[in-house]
């Protein structure tokens, strides 16, 4: 009877509401296992997202790289353009701080009719810069180094016109609206620049705009 009665008591233990405890052994371990494979792709999506955002924050940081490279290799160069009296005009890439002669001799260097003299070759050249080398013909003697030494001669190529590359500061005061100031900034520009190709390049000066030149055109000449 003790027999009979521990068999009974074992399979009562053994039959939980109704289910049997290998079925409800069963049923956990699906349970775990469908939690593991959860897990696992849960663990792999969030691995492949890190690893997206590295290769994007990498391609970001080389992407900023290139663009600061960029910028501080335009900050070491300059472009000008080189015409006029030179072997090779044209617009030329120049390392920042090159004087004048670096331009001319990218350009190939002076022509036989070349003025050289009338230019200030120890000058910096700036970015955007144009860079026009006269021939000799159209420049008078005394242009080179220090024009506004040269006597004046404002009859010899316009009679009645005063000569803008070779006039003295007093000179240019008989221009209409010219004052001491502005003579004195001519002088300076030539010096600084060399003569004065056209009547036009007049207007680079300080002071002299379309309409200050448009007053001046008709009493002025470059010889």
């Amino acid at each position: 009877m003790d027999f009979v009665r521990y068999a009974d008591s074992l399979r009562a233990k053994l039959h939980i509401g109704g289910v049997k405890l290998p079925v409800m052994i069963g049923i956990t371990a699906a349970v775990l296992v469908v939690l593991a494979l959860a897990g696992f792709g849960i663990a792999s999506a969030l691995g492949s997202n890190a690893g997206d955002f590295t290769i994007s924050h990498k391609e970001d940081v080389s992407a900023q790289k290139a663009s600061e490279d960029s910028e501080a290799a335009a900050k070491e160069s300059v472009f000008v353009h080189v015409g006029g009296a030179v072997t090779a005009p044209g617009l030329y890439e120049l390392q920042a701080g090159s004087r004048v002669q670096q331009a001319i001799d990218a350009a190939g260097g002076f022509t036989d009719a070349a003025a050289a003299d009338a230019l200030n070759l120890a000058r910096v050249v700036t970015d955007d810069e144009q860079i026009i080398v006269p021939e000799a013909p159209s420049v008078q003697p005394g242009q080179g180094i220090d024009p506004s030494a040269a006597s004046a001669n404002t009859s010899s190529a316009a009679p009645g016109k005063v000569n803008i590359n070779s006039a003295t500061a007093d000179e240019l005061q008989q221009l209409n609206g010219v004052g001491p100031a502005l003579a004195q900034r001519i002088v300076d520009d030539r010096k600084a620049n060399g003569a004065f190709v056209t009547i036009e390049d007049l207007k680079r000066v300080s002071g002299i705009g379309d309409k200050k030149f448009a007053s001046l055109a008709d009493s002025i000449c470059v010889g």
